[in-house]
């Protein structure tokens, strides 16, 4: 959409990032960072988080061109990597490579996951596998990816957490039918943030941008909650909110449950029309080597105890692959648009077969 960001925008997201890094085990004196990067440069996640980052205070980039587990650990063993940034869909390959537990892995001082939210089945197995804390946290190209990260000492009594706010930022939770109302510990709204790293609008959308802005407050378009110790925790993205007989599902939500499930490598949940519901959740899955496809009616029966009954998701589709973004995400809206584009034919045939 034509983020504007400015280089005081890009200096201070820097600053924030070498403030909290200060915070990871030391280095030997003389020694500096070793980066393995996967992730794209023109991603915002790679290139402030990584690359200007190390511009400014040193250290040594190796740049892949593209994903490969094996490699990567091999990266890892041979190069004396210090910190690795990944995406979920990485460290669910890392976790589900074979031999992974006898690799060498102890140059690393920090790991990461961005760019979309982290199972919590998978963050527990690659931190025992690793043996250095998964971390991550929540930012936006709007914010130079910054914005939230979670403290080591936050991670296993706070699963599933986004973590807190970064040095010098501002997070609070607002209505969404009143952008300037904030709301209270412990209730669900849109994450609203500031700060010298926040863009200052879209590019020529003046529209758009009286939109997206309240009081000075940054209207992210994220829904989530803030919990009495202050950390926040990130429900989904308003445009994925499952809206099924009048009940709020949260795809986000969803997805960690059939995480947990022993067959399931990957998940993803959209929406689909439902003639009853108005709308209902859809799980897409991809299996674990050698693991057998539970049945939609045995999968309810493992979620009944993690799930609302209307969270179930109503139908079941396992796959080969799910589609990924090029930066390797998950794309619910590839999913989406197929959905759409069977319901659609659907309609038309039905259509036809009445009119003929």
């Amino acid at each position: 959409k034509g983020a504007m960001l400015s280089h005081a925008n890009l200096m201070a997201a820097v600053a924030t990032f070498e403030s909290w890094t200060l915070s990871y085990p030391d280095l030997p004196e003389g020694e500096r960072d070793k980066v393995l990067l996967i992730l794209p440069l023109f991603h915002i996640y790679a290139l402030c988080v990584v690359m200007l980052r190390l511009v400014k205070t040193g250290g040594m980039v190796a740049l892949r061109m593209r994903f490969d587990a094996e490699a990567m650990v091999r990266d890892i063993e041979d190069l004396g990597i210090t910190y690795f940034p990944g995406v979920p869909t990485m460290w669910t390959a890392i976790a589900n490579l074979p031999g992974v537990e006898g690799r060498n892995f102890s140059s690393l001082r920090a790991i990461g996951s961005g760019g979309a939210p982290q199972p919590n089945a998978v963050a527990r197995q690659v931190t025992d596998i690793v043996g250095v804390p998964l971390l991550g946290g929540w930012g936006m190209t709007e914010t130079c990816a910054a914005g939230t990260a979670i403290p080591e000492w936050g991670l296993y009594n706070k699963l599933g957490t986004i973590g807190v706010p970064l040095p010098g930022m501002e997070l609070r939770v607002v209505a969404h039918d009143a952008p300037t109302r904030a709301l209270p510990a412990g209730e669900t709204g849109e994450l609203a943030v500031r700060g010298p790293n926040v863009f200052s609008g879209y590019w020529n959308r003046p529209e758009a941008n009286a939109k997206e802005f309240a009081d000075g407050w940054f209207l992210t378009g994220d829904m989530g909650r803030m919990d009495p110790d202050g950390f926040f925790h990130l429900s989904d993205r308003k445009k994925d909110l499952i809206i099924s007989g009048g009940f709020n599902v949260y795809p986000q939500a969803v997805e960690q449950a059939l995480h947990e499930h022993p067959a399931i490598r990957e998940a993803a949940v959209v929406g689909v029309p439902d003639a009853y519901r108005g709308e209902s959740a859809k799980a897409f899955v991809t299996l674990k080597a050698g693991a057998e496809a539970p049945t939609l009616e045995a999968l309810h029966e493992f979620l009944a105890d993690m799930l609302g009954r209307h969270e179930l998701p109503r139908a079941l589709e396992v796959r080969e692959e799910l589609p990924k973004t090029p930066v390797g995400k998950l794309s619910r809206k590839d999913l989406r648009d197929e959905e759409r584009a069977k319901h659609e034919a659907a309609k038309a045939a039905a259509g036809a077969e009445a009119g003929a």
